[in-house]
């Protein structure tokens, strides 16, 4: 069991989230990001699977074919993809995602990228997640288009101007 160092973690991860989200201008999204992480359900299972270098829920996936934990999260936090499937007649239907949460959803994966890869991560780091590790057959098809867009400017332009842009379109989506 691994108490203090998943929780070290978590909380770096969601101080790196929230200086990420203020950039796009999502405060209340920062200051918020994650919180379900500290609830028993998720909690409990990060420390006993505590790697390190990847998520808990990765390696209790590998044990039960499952994550209880990762199921617990996703219904609970709108930055993850997930959280917008549904069924309608019998067939999943993917929702496209709003922008303030496709941001928070980039805020999170920059900066998981951060967490786990430390002095590996590069700003292609978080395209290359969602390029090789992603199921995008479970994303609607727009968000995963919008979402691989500002991956790539942030491969190709830095992180500095891909979250100006990204703070444009939330606050275009707005209006």
């Amino acid at each position: 069991m691994h108490t203090v160092k998943h929780f070290l973690t978590v909380c770096k991860h969601r101080a790196k989230v929230c200086k990420l989200c203020f950039k796009c201008g999502l405060i209340k999204q920062g200051l918020t990001h994650d919180l379900s992480k500290f609830s028993v359900a998720e909690f409990w299972a990060g420390a006993k699977y505590y790697q390190g270098y990847r998520s808990p829920q990765a390696k209790e996936r590998e044990l039960f074919g499952y994550s209880a934990a990762w199921l617990h999260h996703k219904g609970r936090n709108k930055h993850h993809f997930e959280y917008w499937t549904d069924f309608a007649n019998g067939k999943k239907v993917y929702v496209e995602m709003p922008p303030k949460y496709l941001a928070e959803m980039i805020c999170d994966r920059v900066a998981a990228s951060k967490i786990y890869l430390k002095d590996k991560y590069t700003d292609s780091s978080a395209l290359e997640y969602f390029q090789t590790k992603t199921d995008k057959a479970g994303m609607n098809q727009k968000t995963a288009e919008t979402l691989e867009y500002f991956l790539t400017m942030l491969k190709d332009s830095g992180e500095k101007y891909m979250f100006k842009q990204l703070k444009t379109y939330v606050k275009l989506s707005k209006k």
